[in-house]
């Protein structure tokens, strides 16, 4: 029976859905723009991405989720339309760190360490470090940007990447730094490798109970009513 997955990816602006088979991308379809709603068009991507791979809903074998950290509204809308689809289907659910999803675009030399962040608002950032071979060797964390971060990062190259790359710049500088920010958004076809393997090593999630890493609170700049 062939085991095709689909990847679900709405941490950030960018609203992605892949289909795959075996680990092999078979369609990926995403938009990414600053107004963009997921609630508006997730679900119109999932039918998409199956139709252009000519995959049956019936057919997958499991769901993979962007599970955080990231957007609040964003999670919460992917990880409930996967459950969902896992549900009525009876498939398992399978969830990778938004971040570990965006490292996998960053290519780097020996020796050096990837620092994916996404944009926490104001000056904080979700971030976490790998090494060259995307293994995680500091874990993911809610992080304030200050001149003394650098002192707990691993000496070496560090490669920047993601939507909070940016406005790093003027707080971790030196040469031991490299800012590639064409790469800003994670993408679900980063996610076949990763969600493959967890598939088969039957790292599933309890579909009942599982909730995003929102790993902050979440909270509105909505004014309230009196």
């Amino acid at each position: 029976m062939k085991e095709y997955l689909l990847h679900i990816e709405t941490a950030t602006t960018n609203c992605s859905v892949a289909v795959s088979l075996e680990g092999e991308l078979l369609y990926c379809k995403e938009s990414n723009a600053p107004d963009f709603r997921h609630s508006d068009y997730l679900h119109l991507f999932i039918e998409a991405a199956l139709k252009e791979a000519d995959v049956a809903i019936q057919s997958l074998a499991g769901v993979g989720v962007s599970m955080g950290p990231g957007s609040y509204t964003g999670l919460r809308i992917g990880v409930s339309s996967a459950k969902g689809i896992c549900y009525a289907n009876s498939i398992p659910l399978i969830a990778i760190n938004s971040l570990e999803v965006l490292a996998q675009q960053a290519k780097v030399e020996q020796g050096a360490f990837i620092l994916p962040m996404i944009d926490a608002r104001r000056m904080e950032v979700f971030t976490m470090t790998l090494d060259e071979k995307h293994q995680v060797i500091q874990p993911t964390t809610a992080k304030i940007l200050t001149p003394e971060w650098s002192e707990d990062l691993p000496k070496g190259k560090k490669v920047v990447i993601g939507s909070g790359a940016e406005k790093c710049k003027a707080i971790l500088q030196g040469e031991d730094f490299d800012y590639q920010t064409d790469i800003a958004v994670p993408s679900a076809r980063d996610m076949v490798g990763l969600v493959t393997k967890k598939y088969k090593d039957k790292d599933w999630e309890d579909v009942a109970y599982f909730e995003p890493f929102y790993l902050k609170d979440f909270y509105s700049n909505t004014a309230k009513s009196s």
